[in-house]
């Protein structure tokens, strides 16, 4: 967006088949199921290409014992256990009161099973939402959940069955809390993944040495914000090197706090760039990123922010005088 609020065509990105007036999305969890930041004076859905709205499952669920959420150097730790009114109360009380002219709107789908998935994908199909997101790896629920998003062959068994529920974009919200996630962006794109969003929490615990107990009700949580961002970026990279060839796009997203964090993921892979963590302290936050991304492309004379994506230039490995591959400390 330019200062005064109107779309800077620049920015505006093609996202499996949909127009996002800018890269920036609010991603689900942080900001409800899209109409809690519309209360804060200065505020605009229109500042973020899309919004992906809180997990939800078939049933309504309550969530974690408290704590739920914890700051921690650098980030948060949070364990709110995908709390929800269910997808009915979703479909029908929810969605007709969203602004879909304001910008794009994408469904979290969670599940427990792999017939929940298919069936809250299916309600969400007979509604106006944009796309979905398939949710197979949240750290914060005991059944189902990142269990899904670190076995590739379950993670390719719940998006084929998303699949089979919609025409609709799927996006599969990956784990880093996997071995090779690679393999698993390659399963799943195999069973009809249209996009990626990378990376999900990290999980993590913060202890109350008082009581000497964790501080968070679900003992562990997600580990949001800038503490992650390397090790987010280095996963969009890898996802990427599988996703180019099939001009699948990621949204990238750990750690975003700024127009120069938003350009790291475009540059190492990413087509879209989510926000999270950084509204809690920033709530209007999103207007600065946009122009900050619209002075780098100005700076460095780029037409539009698409042609970022991707455009790292790796360093040649550099071989030893006798040949060899060169050495590593401690090894």
């Amino acid at each position: 967006m330019d200062v005064g609020g109107e779309p800077n065509p620049r920015l505006s990105i093609e996202f499996c088949g949909l127009r996002f007036a800018t890269p920036l999305v609010l991603l689900s969890g942080c900001v409800g199921f899209g109409e809690e930041y519309t209360r804060i004076r200065g505020f605009s859905n229109r500042d973020a290409g899309a919004v992906c709205l809180k997990g939800t499952t078939l049933a309504p669920r309550l969530g974690n014992p408290p704590h739920r959420i914890c700051e921690t150097p650098a980030g948060m730790l949070n364990a709110i256990g995908l709390q929800n009114p269910g997808v009915d109360h979703v479909v029908r009380e929810i969605l007709p009161k969203l602004d879909f002219g304001e910008t794009r709107f994408i469904a979290n789908v969670s599940g427990s099973t792999v017939e929940e998935y298919y069936e809250v994908t299916r309600r969400f199909d007979d509604s106006p939402i944009d796309a979905m997101e398939i949710n197979i790896s949240c750290p914060n629920v005991k059944e189902g959940g990142v269990a899904f998003g670190n076995d590739a062959a379950m993670s390719a068994r719940v998006v084929a069955a998303c699949r089979r529920a919609t025409r609709k974009p799927l996006i599969t919200k990956l784990s880093p809390n996997q071995t090779d996630i690679a393999s698993n962006a390659r399963a799943c794109l195999e069973s009809g993944s249209d996009a990626f969003s990378v990376i999900n929490t990290l999980m993590g615990m913060v202890v109350d040495v008082e009581r000497r107990t964790p501080v968070i009700g679900n003992n562990q949580g997600g580990l949001s914000g800038p503490a992650i961002k390397p090790i987010a970026l280095l996963k969009v990279h890898q996802v990427y090197q599988v996703c180019r060839d099939h001009r699948v796009p990621i949204i990238g997203q750990g750690g975003v706090a700024g127009a120069q964090d938003a350009l790291e993921f475009l540059i190492a892979g990413a087509s879209a760039v989510g926000v999270g963590t950084a509204l809690f302290y920033d709530p209007l936050i999103l207007p600065k990123i946009n122009r900050g991304i619209a002075d780098y492309l100005d700076r460095h004379g780029i037409a539009s922010v698409s042609e970022l994506t991707g455009s790292l230039r790796l360093h040649a490995p550099e071989a030893s005088a006798c040949g060899c591959a060169p050495s590593h400390p401690g090894g």
